[in-house]
């Protein structure tokens, strides 16, 4: 293949996404016009056009920069920002282009609010005059608001028919109506307050149970995951204009005979970067759902009750007889500040019982898919000259299992320190700690342990600013770095092939931010997010 031919095939590939954008769009008549991608450009006019005009997510967002085109009308929304029923105060959102309507009508001498000042007024009625309420009139002016639009509060009492006299008011107001669940942070997403991963952490932050989560959420919803995926994307597209421009117009023009070999270089650079965030054995994911700890052991060893000592209150059925628990039992747990799932299992053993074996099929499943497991054996009926363990229960216990020996108690002539040594070297335990769910010895100490081993799994990972916390962005830094491998394996004369996985790696870095298409994560997205928010 020429040069003249592959130079034909790589402007067909460059020029076909920007057709297949405009057939939706995405591109406005005036971008196309004025910038589109040049056949024969510089490397500084490419980098430019390739920063600036990318595809959005919203056509309108790119239209409305024409001199030509009508704006959309936009409904003005209100919402109850703050949980219902019965508080001290209450806060009531109002976002749109029709925000300030609400201080001129609803209060008296309302034109003289000024921006990020609070008052203290009385709402009223706008068609009755009637008083409502006391309480504060806030104002953010557009574009310097959560949503980028003007956006109103009112923080008024907290009783049920206060607040709903308000929101019926609102709703009396032309071109105003209630919002939609997650509407005020999808308009913050539209007019590019938040990139997708700020929301995420945002959506995060509302849920987080824990000291753990909430730090982590906080650090994503201030841009820590944004920053670090756009630099990457910065460098990706500086690289794919170099080689684009070496392929347009590599033959005619002077272009340095190293440009290629500094745009390997810097690729093999970040490829290695990636796969190093990669390689973080999924504590942002654990630590964001929770980290699932199964407990598992022969019936009767005490498993049920341990669950309900840690959970503190009654949350598994304790029963003498074997085989009482038939099913996995989950409770959720703050455990100094680590948000733990704690699974209790069925016992195992064989038997003849088809209920009992699929209860413990599911206990071996559930093994198999958690964090940590804790295997518990019963101290009483142990021989401490000779430690049996049923086969079945010896084959879950493993390098990475804890043990923890219960009914102390119950066995007053059993040498816990010495029969816990004897476990961990017979079978190979990480570590091994005698308790008694009855009566709490030893407890503080099981639990003391457990948060330090957990900070030494989770803390320094933790300390990384870019922490992948959801399955989604796994996958397309997974998409990226397969691109960037590609382009690295690719021969000098498939320079053309090389753009397009260039073009592609950065392609997949955007779906996490939100720069391309990513309207299949978005319904889902808001979907976390409570009405008012």
């Amino acid at each position: 293949m020429n040069l003249f031919s592959t130079k034909i095939i790589h402007r067909s590939i460059r020029i076909y996404p920007l057709l297949q954008a405009i057939s939706r769009n995405r591109y406005c008549s005036r971008c196309w016009s004025h910038s589109h991608v040049p056949l024969r450009s510089t490397i500084p006019s490419y980098l430019q056009h390739a920063t600036a005009h990318q595809p959005t997510l919203l056509p309108q967002l790119q239209r409305k920069h024409c001199a030509n085109a009508k704006a959309p009308t936009v409904d003005t929304i209100y919402a109850l920002s703050t949980s219902p029923g019965k508080a001290g105060v209450a806060i009531i959102r109002i976002s749109g282009p029709r925000a300030k309507q609400v201080v001129e009508r609803m209060t008296k001498d309302g034109t003289d609010i000024k921006p990020r000042q609070v008052y203290f007024r009385r709402i009223y009625h706008p068609l009755t005059r009637q008083v409502l309420d006391r309480g504060i009139v806030l104002l953010f002016e557009g574009p310097n608001s959560f949503t980028g639009e003007d956006v109103i509060e009112l923080h008024i009492h907290g009783g049920n028919a206060v607040i709903q006299g308000v929101l019926d008011a609102l709703g009396g107001l032309a071109h105003f109506r209630l919002a939609e669940q997650g509407e005020f942070a999808r308009r913050a997403f539209d007019n590019d307050k938040l990139d997708l991963t700020e929301l995420e952490g945002l959506a995060d932050l509302l849920n987080a149970e824990t000291e753990l989560q909430r730090r982590l959420a906080l650090q994503q919803a201030e841009g820590g995951l944004r920053q670090a995926f756009d630099h990457w994307r910065e460098k990706i597209i500086h690289s794919m204009a170099i080689t684009e421009a070496v392929i347009d117009f590599g033959e005619d023009e002077n272009i340095e005979d190293g440009a290629l070999d500094e745009v390997v270089k810097n690729i093999e650079e970040l490829r290695r970067t990636i796969a190093t965030h990669l390689d973080d054995r999924h504590v942002g994911e654990i630590i964001r759902n929770g980290i699932h700890v199964a407990i598992v052991g022969p019936p009767n060893a005490g498993k049920s009750s341990l669950l309900n000592k840690l959970a503190k209150r009654e949350a598994a059925i304790v029963s003498d007889i074997p085989g009482t628990t038939r099913d996995v039992v989950e409770v959720t747990m703050n455990l100094g500040g680590y948000p733990v799932i704690l699974s209790d299992t069925a016992g195992l053993r064989e038997s003849d019982d088809r209920i009992e074996m699929e209860g413990v099929k599911r206990a071996k499943a559930r093994v198999e898919l958690s964090d940590i497991k804790i295997c518990l054996l019963s101290l009483t009926g142990f021989d401490p000259q000779q430690v049996y363990i049923d086969p079945i229960v010896r084959q879950v216990i493993d390098s990475e299992t804890f043990v923890l020996l219960n009914k102390q108690d119950m066995a007053p002539g059993v040498s816990a320190s010495d029969l816990s040594d004897q476990i961990q070297r017979e079978t190979g335990a990480k570590k091994v700690w005698c308790i008694s769910c009855m009566t709490g010895q030893g407890m503080d100490v099981f639990l003391s342990d457990m948060v330090q081993l957990l900070k030494t799994r989770f803390d320094q990972s933790l300390a990384s600013p870019v922490l992948i916390t959801q399955a989604r962005h796994r996958q397309h830094l997974e998409s990226c770095l397969e691109s960037l491998d590609a382009f690295l394996v690719l021969p000098v004369q498939d320079i053309v092939l090389g753009a397009e996985e260039l073009r592609q790696a950065a392609n997949a870095l955007g779906r996490i931010t939100g720069r391309i298409d990513v309207e299949n994560v978005l319904d889902a997205l808001f979907g976390q997010f409570c009405i008012g928010k």
